[in-house]
């Protein structure tokens, strides 16, 4: 006998350890630490796993040259720092950015700006970067940029849309942090959140080329009828605010390593679900379109293998990853993580009730935040159908509401995890028994 929820919860916390940054990260610093090295060692970084990546680091110099000088400044989310001693922490806010990000960036680039040949920049880069590292171009207020980040975050953009403006907005996004740093040495360690784990996309690229152009920028806003402040249409119309592009020589120095990554995760998670037992089947770790479709889409590949065992004999479990959108229509609570799952229990109502209480599944942000709530995500369980229609929990009202999570409340079965820090974008597993 399979117990859902806890074999659920055991592959969503598998999927946590695989990116966990004191067991990814060591490995690919300890041959930095041993090296010598003749000039500074200075540590910058941004993303919701900074703090943990920093403590990290700290620890394998404390292990490996603990003579060594380190020094640096990294900027988390809020609730996601920990304990450093050499490297500071500064926490500012996610997803819209707020003054105490665009700080913490100008006085990063301030440390690596007049390094020499002889010193080393150590960067920590991971998902939620982009909006913590908030210093606006020249000319572009952060009000501004406030702006065009909430109507971007509310229109269903992608992760890689909601970038390519955002790169063409900032003073440090988009290769311009690894301008700045030039001509020191740069190594950059980054955990990927991102579909197809896009370099430039993961925190907008600060330290990598971008591929993308004022243009696109502009195309972007254009097909989601954003009408953006006047400082931000002047912007993105002067090639003045051009991100440096692929081939430019500044990015000969800059070594870019990636530490952790969806699929590392997907895999993590599907070895647990072996071990008990159950068939894996990852449909993919770049699995985007909005929340609701995409549940509709799993409900159904989950009623192919209940019915007919395709493409895989029950037990089996349908492992993806990526970042799925929400298009904000209602006024309720809840990510894009709580979307997909009450949509998912939705089209589970609808179309498979015969077999609903075979079907069971766990959604939740690896960061441990649902957009902007308090939970990682949701669990739906067997028998949930019943409980909602016995208690009054009308599903399909909430779906139109955005309230994936006034529904889950209400059911407790709500997925809180607290802040993990680390990130590799969402996970989903859609568990079909026999």
């Amino acid at each position: 006998m399979i117990d859902a929820e806890a074999l659920l919860r055991r592959m969503f916390q598998a999927a946590l350890d695989a990116a966990d940054p004191k067991i990814c990260l060591p490995p690919f610093l300890v041959p930095l630490a041993t090296a010598p090295c003749a000039g500074r060692t200075v540590v910058i970084g941004a993303g919701k796993a900074a703090a943990a990546m920093a403590a990290a680091t700290e620890a394998v110099w404390t292990q490996h040259a603990p003579d060594a000088a380190i020094e640096g400044l990294v900027v988390t989310r809020y609730g996601h720092g920990c304990p450093t001693e050499r490297i500071e922490v500064v926490e500012a806010s996610h997803p819209v950015p707020d003054a105490a990000g665009r700080d913490a960036a100008a006085r990063m680039l301030e440390l690596v700006r007049g390094l020499g040949a002889d010193d080393r920049v150590i960067a920590l880069v991971s998902g939620g970067a982009s909006a913590l590292l908030a210093l606006p171009a020249d000319g572009v207020t952060l009000e501004d940029k406030q702006a065009v980040n909430r109507a971007l975050l509310k229109s269903g953009a992608s992760i890689h849309e909601m970038n390519a403006v955002r790169k063409h907005l900032s003073a440090i996004k988009g290769g311009r942090l690894a301008a700045a740093a030039s001509p020191a040495r740069l190594h950059a360690f980054l955990i990927s959140d991102v579909p197809g784990d896009d370099l430039d996309v993961i925190g907008s690229g600060p330290t990598v080329p971008d591929p993308t152009t004022l243009a696109d920028a502009r195309a972007v806003l254009a097909k989601f009828s954003i009408e953006p402040p006047a400082a931000v249409a002047r912007a993105l119309s002067d090639p003045a605010f051009e991100t440096p592009k692929p081939g430019d020589k500044l990015f000969d120095g800059v070594e870019t390593v990636m530490v952790a990554r969806p699929q590392a995760s997907l895999e993590a998670a599907a070895e647990v679900a072996r071990a008990a037992g159950v068939t894996p089947v990852i449909l993919g770790d770049a699995i985007e379109g909005e929340a609701r479709e995409v549940a509709t889409v799993m409900a159904g590949i989950a009623a192919q293998i209940a019915r007919h065992g395709q493409p895989a004999e029950a037990p089996a479990v349908l492992l993806s990853g990526g970042e799925t959108t929400v298009t904000v229509r209602g006024r309720g609570r809840g990510g894009r993580n709580a979307e997909f799952l009450v949509a998912l229990a939705v089209a589970v109502g609808r179309r498979c009730a015969d077999i609903a209480d075979c079907i069971a599944a766990v959604a939740g942000d690896t960061d441990g935040i649902d957009g902007t709530e308090d939970n990682a995500g949701a669990l739906f369980l067997p028998g949930d159908l019943e409980r909602a229609r016995a208690t009054g929990v009308d599903l399909v009202a909430h779906l139109a509401n955005n309230d994936g999570y006034g529904a889950f409340e209400a059911l407790d079965r709500l997925l809180v995890t607290g802040p993990t820090l680390t990130n590799v974008n969402d996970f989903r597993a859609v568990l079909v028994l026999p």
